[in-house]
């Protein structure tokens, strides 16, 4: 049971942090693109958006082939991942992208909380 629950850990902690990160990036770097116009470069990158999304599939994925992923655990992290990636990658969208940028990593951020509860709890 150990060796699960750190695998589960792992992914879903280093989820967690990287949406996070996302967040951060989409709510504070515009707030510091004000004061340091260098920020607004990164603020507005398109690549580091995507890169964000790409970084995101793995753990997305391990998380939602795993035979101990719940349904509303499993849920969240597929509509979060595929709101991140709207956001990111669909350009009729872009508009639109900062909220579905936070809404996707928020999402993403509850599935794989919800998950690593979950192993917690089964485990103990």
């Amino acid at each position: 049971m150990a060796g699960r629950n750190s695998k589960v850990a792992v992914i879903d902690g280093s989820a967690i942090v990287l949406s996070t990160l996302c967040l951060v990036h989409c709510l504070l770097l515009p707030i510091l693109s004000a004061t340091l116009p260098v920020a607004g470069v990164w603020a507005e990158a398109e690549w580091v958006h995507r890169l964000f999304v790409v970084a995101a599939l793995p753990f997305a994925l391990l998380a939602l082939t795993s035979k101990h992923v719940g349904y509303l655990a499993g849920g969240l992290i597929a509509f979060g991942f595929a709101i991140l990636a709207a956001g990111a990658f669909v350009e009729a969208l872009h508009d639109h992208e900062v909220t579905l940028t936070v809404v996707g990593a928020l999402l993403l951020a509850a599935g794989h909380s919800l998950r690593w509860l979950r192993s917690y709890h089964e485990s103990h």
